[in-house]
């Protein structure tokens, strides 16, 4: 068979990207020291070309911020949105995450301008930085935060979830989310809670989320939840090792409810803590609180 006459496959990609000053250009080299090709700040106009190349591609490792030539939210999705229907790319979007009072120490550190506020203080820059990018953050299917890590650290978590082969450990990512904004990208399982009893129709309990202890115990009070967690954690604690053997190195579990405030975020962080108790790397992702946490600088949270 000529090389013209081979299927071609499927080109892997993981597009870098996340707030200035939150580990992408960290982020980037780690995922080239692992065997990807790089390519950094590439207009996004042209972004679907890299794709054109010959049969046999190494894995790239596609760098974007507000830096890019040409950038927008509405571009960057409207690229996505090519990406995802070509069946011929397997791709992934990363987006670096940090606190805001984290940017800003770095900055005020490094004394660099912020790309959003060149004449203006760092801290405009990333308030701006953080409204533009909540679009873009809520289609990633890989989230790190880099607030508490060291650049070594956050190459080691690189490693973690993109390293194919080798002896890299497996991560899990257990995410909660609301049912009426959609299913979350990227997720392998998804388990629905909406059967359980409801903590928002309890006054006390409805300006809290399920990580509150008061949450939590009520949902687990639900006369259901016992023999519901016992089968949920049975069931993944015994296909985690089989994806695992099957060379996967990062599997993603969505547990929704209505709006993913309370019985999905109480039963994510339940499960969560059982994976990891079993010795599994485990992170914990609650879309629809951090959707509710991301306000610009000096806005303060109300409810």
């Amino acid at each position: 068979m000529t090389d013209a006459a081979m299927p071609k496959k499927p080109i892997r990609a993981i597009l870098v990207t996340g707030a200035s000053g939150a580990g992408r250009t960290t982020a980037t080299r780690a995922l080239e020291d692992i065997g990807f090709e790089t390519i950094d700040n590439i207009p996004l106009s042209l972004l679907p070309r890299v794709f054109d190349g010959p049969a046999s591609m190494p894995p790239l490792a596609i760098g974007i911020d507000v830096r890019n030539r040409d950038f927008s939210v509405d571009g960057v999705v409207s690229v996505l949105d090519r990406i995802a229907a070509d069946s011929g790319i397997e791709a992934e979007l990363l987006f670096l995450d940090c606190r805001p009072d984290v940017l800003l120490r770095r900055y005020s550190e490094t004394r660099r301008r912020h790309p959003l506020a060149p004449s203006e203080t760092p801290e405009i820059g990333i308030a701006r930085e953080m409204e533009l990018l909540v679009t873009i953050r809520e289609r990633s299917e890989h989230l790190i935060d880099t607030s508490s890590m060291t650049p070594r650290a956050l190459k080691a978590e690189i490693e973690r979830r993109f390293a194919r082969g080798g002896t890299s450990v497996m991560a899990l990512s257990v995410e909660s989310f609301s049912y009426k904004r959609g299913l979350p990208r990227g997720v392998d399982m998804i388990f629905d809670m909406r059967f359980l009893a409801n903590p928002h129709w309890q006054e006390e309990l409805r300006d809290l989320d399920g990580r509150a202890p008061a949450v939590a115990a009520y949902v687990e009070a639900d006369p259901r939840f016992a023999g519901f967690f016992e089968k949920l954690s049975d069931l993944v604690l015994n296909l985690v090792p089989a994806y695992k053997a099957e060379g996967k190195t990062y599997l993603s579990l969505g547990l929704g409810c209505t709006g993913g405030q309370h019985r999905s975020v109480a039963v994510a962080e339940r499960l969560a803590k059982t994976l990891a108790e079993n010795g599994w790397q485990v992170s914990t992702r609650h879309r629809e609180l951090e959707r509710r946490d991301i306000q610009p600088l000096g806005v303060g949270k109300t409810g």
